[in-house]
């Protein structure tokens, strides 16, 4: 494990008889480069390679000699001169670089489907976006419709420039070994997608990664880019469209749990007497707190947007009131249970949730105090997702370029 303190190299110069000794040595350089890495890439502002030395214990030369290559390998950039104010050279800032390392974050959800190429200083490079009802869809033809723009992004300039890290999907349901088990939603079940993506990333020699699109939206909550600091360390991110899923980060992990299923909160059981859910149980949250379900019980259309079910909610309007409330006490019922579980201080609201926060947050929030058992003094904070419309696209892609922030070399090496 890399730890913030850096261990000086040994004094002595290796022999080519000890090859233990030059494994060593190869063994600190590469946690030594993923170090400064992550120091440039979390930092809010360009700093400078005696800035770098400063914080993780190095030597400047050491420091200035890892930050050399890095630059010329295209996993830091080097800003223009700040001009020095004593004696001594002007200081060079270091920063993420623009259109060097890119990855594709696809995401396939009940209304839309998305592709975005983004960089390591998390810029949007480009990306395709398709509107539509995917619920009951058929898995083979949304897929090839994916793939289309797959293979349309990668004839863009800026992205065949690049060196492309890879490509991975978020989908609304339980996925394990790049298989899609089950998304109700969706109505899919025993999806293999890169089966289906092949024809647009085989040529370009990408491999797919697939993964569940609320532990990848969790990615991104209050984070600028890939690889910088989490603004709240542990959280319950709260996604979805139809239904609902939760990404759970603790200490700015996601966690998954043993077999990547952990998360599913949209079928918790609210009422065993409850309507029935897509999933074949009743009561689950999602039948109280999903999209369609909240509209139509406050009378509005599928198609309306949350601002005419914030705006009915606020000028009293009964069956909106009585919507955004019952949808307010399943949220609160289902997120208690996990607090006092987990122990987590913050609830996001993301997904079709985060444009209601508004309303429902004073409910809610009354709620998480009465059900959560330690309220009294850790009360959980409420709070809204960013405007991002498909996190986990951008999750998707976040996730593929953080390999490279944790490990350059391995990617130096194959550059």
């Amino acid at each position: 494990m890399v730890t913030s303190t850096w261990t000086p190299a040994p004094t002595s110069v290796p022999s080519a008889s000890n090859p233990s000794t030059s494994a060593r040595q190869s063994t600190l350089r590469t946690a030594n480069l993923a170090l400064v890495a992550r120091k440039v890439l979390s930092s809010h502002e360009p700093i400078s390679r005696a800035d770098v030395a400063a914080t993780t214990g190095m030597t400047r030369s050491t420091a200035s000699r890892l930050a050399d290559e890095l630059v010329e390998a295209g996993v830091l950039a080097e800003l223009a001169p700040v001009p020095s104010v004593g004696p001594g050279r002007p200081a060079v800032p270091l920063a993420p670089p623009h259109g060097t390392f890119v990855a594709l974050g696809l995401e396939v959800n009940v209304t839309h489907m998305a592709v975005r190429a983004i960089d390591l200083s998390g810029q949007m490079l480009a990306e395709r976006i398709v509107l539509d009802d995917f619920a009951g869809s058929d898995p083979t033809v949304v897929l090839s419709r994916l793939s289309h723009l797959v293979a349309d992004l990668l004839t863009l300039d800026a992205v065949g420039h690049a060196r492309l890290v890879g490509a991975a999907l978020a989908l609304p349901g339980l996925v394990s070994d790049g298989v899609l088990l089950r998304a109700p939603n969706l109505g899919w079940s025993q999806v293999r997608p890169a089966d289906h993506l092949a024809p647009a990333l085989a040529p370009a020699g990408l491999q797919l990664l697939v993964g569940n699109e609320a532990n990848l939206g969790a990615l991104t909550v209050g984070r600028e880019r890939p690889g910088s600091t989490h603004h709240y360390p542990s959280y319950i991110y709260l996604s979805g469209e139809n239904g609902i899923g939760a990404g759970i980060v603790r200490e700015g992990r996601v966690i998954i749990g043993t077999s990547g299923f952990a998360g599913e909160i949209g079928h918790v059981q609210i009422d065993p007497a409850g309507p029935l859910c897509g999933c074949g149980n009743r009561g689950c949250l999602e039948r109280y707190a999903g999209r369609r379900v909240i509209l139509r019980a406050a009378g509005l259309r599928d198609e309306d947007s949350p601002e005419t079910l914030v705006a009915a909610y606020e000028a009293h309007d009964a069956q909106a009131v009585a919507a955004v409330d019952a949808a307010a006490h399943a949220l609160g019922v289902g997120l208690a249970g996990a607090v006092n579980l987990l122990d987590i201080p913050v609830v996001v609201l993301g997904g079709h949730l985060a444009p209601l926060t508004r309303i429902l947050r004073p409910l809610l929030s009354q709620e998480l105090r009465a059900r959560v058992l330690a309220s009294s003094w850790s009360t959980p904070e409420v709070v809204q997702a960013d405007g991002d419309q498909m996190p986990g696209a951008t999750g998707a892609a976040w996730t593929l370029l953080e390999q490279v922030v944790a490990d350059p070399a391995a990617w130096m090496r194959t550059g």
